[in-house]
């Protein structure tokens, strides 16, 4: 029996050796496209969840106003408190007429 050492000798086609070697070639070149890919998706990942805590944040921040507003808003909050201003001034001139009124259904009765 004679074993395998240092002077033992391999026999091989070329054909299987180019196999082989363009195995080896494309094994690597998946692996090295893999691991750019899982680098890739990682850093996705990561954008992903600042966006995720972002959206959160303004879920939350924007409909309690502090966010800021949008230009819009800011016209329909002074457009609102104008149309206040002039409901108020008309009650009041209501409430005046209603104690002219009075006064006069008052003085009619009593003549």
């Amino acid at each position: 029996m004679s074993g395998i050492n240092e002077k033992s000798k391999v026999t091989l086609e070329l054909k299987a050796l180019v196999g082989l070697v363009a195995g080896i070639v494309s094994i690597a070149g998946i692996w090295f496209s893999l691991t750019a890919e899982i680098s890739q998706l990682k850093v996705e990942t990561l954008r992903m969840k600042d966006d995720v805590l972002l959206n959160d944040e303004f879920r939350i921040k924007w409909p309690r106003g502090e966010m800021g507003s949008l230009p819009a808003d800011a016209k329909q909050d002074l457009q609102i408190h104008y149309i206040e201003l002039q409901v108020s001034d008309l009650v009041d001139r209501v409430h005046q007429l209603e104690i002219e009124v009075t006064k006069l259904q008052e003085q009619s009765k009593t003549k």
